[in-house]
């Protein structure tokens, strides 16, 4: 078994990013400049968002951060966004989700200028992914395909089982496995309501998890050999910890890592790729290498 390291390979990405905008710079190009809309005082939300700006500074590049607390109207919000869309020192940018109940967040992801959208939310980047046209790919999903790469994993032609239809990793995810430049893979993909679920993960090369329930793969739906790819990550109660929590992925990893050939660890393996994404995405929308 092999431990996919997330967390190394993120920062070797960083460094090559911080090369290129280096070279950029020198050049007399201009710095990317990445900004963040945060709403509220959600701690994961919070943790993700300080964590976007350190990888800003580790890559060279410019970051702003826009606070607003809870009470923001959508309207504020809405006009946050239009200034952010018309500035054109900000080359990208991201409405931190999820968002307050009043506010409905399909509306902002819209309000986006797609050529702006580094999350790779907006239904112009959407569509695009899913017909295979250059286009920003949502975070997650770009950071896995990086690993599966990065790590030499074949796809081509193997079945690979998704656990979870999120917009946000589910949906993309099963899409780029499918699609020939990226996984060519035969896709699966299983939710809370399919009746054979396990059936299929037994079955499957390579599965990708991102159902959010704890510990929900267990050994006996793994066969030997697959390629496990755990993209949960719930916090779950642990007195031993200062912060009173850890985080837990879908895979019940100590009896199912020697199952496999590869995994990833939670935490550690995904979630600094998801990251590292973000800047790749970052890097694209300021060279213009999608959209002009």
């Amino acid at each position: 078994m092999q431990l996919i390291d997330g967390k190394a390979t993120a920062t070797a990405i960083k460094a090559e990013i911080a090369e290129e905008v280096k070279a950029i710079v020198a050049a007399g190009g201009k710095q990317p400049h990445l900004a963040a809309v945060l709403v509220g005082h959600d701690g994961g939300s919070e943790t993700y968002v300080k964590n976007k700006v350190l990888a800003c500074e580790a890559c060279g590049f410019k970051s702003t951060l826009i606070r607003y607390e809870d009470n923001v109207t959508e309207e504020e919000l809405l006009a946050c966004v239009s200034r952010l869309n018309n500035d054109n020192d900000v080359d990208g940018f991201i409405v931190q989700l999820p968002l307050p109940k009043h506010i409905d967040e399909q509306k902002i992801i819209e309000a986006i200028d797609y050529r702006k959208d580094v999350d790779g939310f907006h239904p112009i980047n959407v569509g695009r992914m899913a017909i295979g046209l250059p286009c920003f790919i949502s975070a997650t999903p770009l950071g896995i395909l990086t690993l599966l790469k990065r790590y030499n994993i074949e796809t081509s032609g193997k079945k690979c089982v998704v656990l979870g239809r999120s917009n946000i990793v589910g949906k993309p995810m099963a899409q780029l496995m499918l699609q020939k430049q990226y996984g060519d893979a035969t896709v699966t993909v299983c939710h809370s309501r399919s009746k054979t679920l396990k059936e299929e993960c037994r079955e499957a090369a390579i599965i990708i998890t991102a159902i959010g329930q704890p510990d929900f793969v267990t050994a006996d739906m793994v066969k030997p050999g697959a390629v496990i790819i755990d993209v949960g990550t719930t916090r779950v109660p642990d007195a031993t910890r200062k912060s009173g929590f850890r985080l837990n992925g879908d895979v019940k990893f100590d009896e199912v890592a020697e199952k496999c050939s590869y995994i990833t660890p939670v935490p550690g393996g995904v979630g600094p790729m998801t990251i590292c994404s973000l800047m790749k995405n970052t890097l694209a929308a300021g060279k213009k290498e999608y959209y002009k």
